[in-house]
């Protein structure tokens, strides 16, 4: 018996819609869209059932990266993947790889106290520092220094929603015709 039955081929057809949109925990609707936009080009049953290969699924997954990650918009991401082809490059990659490689850097230069300094002080010093409104932490003399990062952890800030309304009365005997 020859192991070719069992080998994969990424870009053989295999998931139905439910089952591909499970494994990028997705919504079947969410892949019905990027059919729509031109993103996707699942196979089809004659029966006209979606089927989707592994390399669909990758494509997917990119294609979520890029919106949920990243904030592109369906159209943006698109025309990403329309320069990758022209370009026959890999170009998401390479951006994701660089990225990342910077996100890590960031964050380990984050987490490293400076000379002779515990990391619970340079938190501390990091959260006691007074911000000017523009993001800068001010000094003694009245000038400005040098932009101050955050902290990772997201400001609460209070919600507030103005609702305009518009109030008639009518006396009685009078219309509004």
């Amino acid at each position: 018996m020859s192991d070719r039955r069992f080998q994969r081929d990424p870009e053989r057809p295999c998931f139905v819609i439910s089952v591909a949109a499970g494994l990028v925990q997705a919504h079947p609707r969410t892949l019905r869209i990027y059919e729509d936009e031109g993103l996707l080009a699942p196979a089809r049953t004659p029966t006209n059932i979606r089927l989707y290969s592994e390399n669909d699924i990758r494509r997917i997954l990119w294609i979520r990266r890029l919106t949920q990650e990243r904030g592109v918009n369906l159209a943006g991401v698109k025309l990403l993947f329309e320069l990758e082809e022209r370009l026959q490059t890999r170009i998401l990659e390479a951006l994701f790889d660089d990225a990342q490689a910077r996100e890590a850097g960031a964050a380990a230069a984050a987490r490293q106290p400076q000379s002779g300094e515990s990391t619970d002080t340079a938190e501390r010093r990091a959260a006691e520092t007074p911000l000017d409104g523009d993001g800068f932490g001010g000094s003694e003399d009245g000038r400005t220094a040098a932009p101050i990062e955050r902290p990772a952890q997201p400001v609460a800030l209070p919600i507030t929603r103005i609702v305009a309304t518009r109030v008639t009365t009518t006396r009685s005997g009078d219309s509004n015709d």
